[in-house]
């Protein structure tokens, strides 16, 4: 009976000396080489599949190195904007750092924010007027940020003229102990803000936010989100 192709390889694998008794056999045995047909000796393909492995290692420390690049890089604008927003004790101030941080820092043009519950006024541009229990319910909703191309038509009009162009938005509930605003930036480029991507920073980037315009605006954080 013809042995199994699969009992011949977990023969090989419980008896690892079989190739000291029958050294010899090595030189004998050829198989089809991985990248052109030909027969080659086992050993050679050993040598191949070796050189196949490092590459893909190589391939997985270049992807590994570019990350970290990546990710030093936003950690590194990251901590530029929480100096900045530290920095300031003016709500206004605060926003206008924000965007122009984000504008510069992290190539997004387009950013809106509105907040409830805040103690000392801020410029119509940041704040605006009657937000209603719809938006406060959208920043109950969001466990986490949201990103993708639908926006409700609301949170949408904010972008004002600049709206019909952007394509993609990522939206950020800011938090008190309950929330206390939405921020939300879109670009044009769909694929800018899309459903799969990783939202550790956004996440980050709006406790920071949260954070600073806590300490600014001096909060009620018990009441925020109550108030009308």
């Amino acid at each position: 009976m013809k042995p199994d192709a699969d009992d011949v390889a977990q023969y090989l694998k419980e008896h690892p000396h079989f190739f000291e008794d029958y050294a010899d056999m090595l030189a004998d045995i050829y198989v089809s080489h991985p990248h052109g047909g030909r027969a080659i000796p086992i050993s050679e393909r050993q040598i191949v599949t070796l050189r196949d492995k490092n590459r893909i290692l190589q391939d997985k420390m270049r992807e590994f190195i570019r990350f970290g690049e990546e990710n030093d890089a936003i950690g590194e604008k990251m901590h530029r904007l929480a100096v900045a927003l530290l920095s300031l004790s003016c709500l206004d101030d605060l926003i206008h750092a924000l965007h122009f941080n984000l504008r510069e820092d992290f190539a997004v043009p387009h950013m809106v924010l509105r907040l409830w519950g805040v103690a000392e006024g801020g410029n119509s541009i940041a704040f605006g007027q009657g937000i209603g229990a719809d938006i406060r319910t959208v920043a109950d909703s969001l466990s986490a940020p949201y990103c993708g191309p639908h926006i409700a038509d609301e949170i949408k009009q904010w972008f004002g003229d600049d709206a019909a162009r952007l394509r993609s938005f990522a939206m950020i509930a800011l938090q008190g102990r309950e929330p206390i605003g939405l921020l939300v930036m879109g670009s044009e480029d769909i694929q800018r803000f899309y459903p799969e991507m990783g939202t550790l920073y956004l996440k980050r980037l709006g406790e920071l936010v949260s954070a600073a315009i806590r300490r600014c605006s001096r909060l009620d954080t018990g009441t925020a989100g109550k108030q009308e």
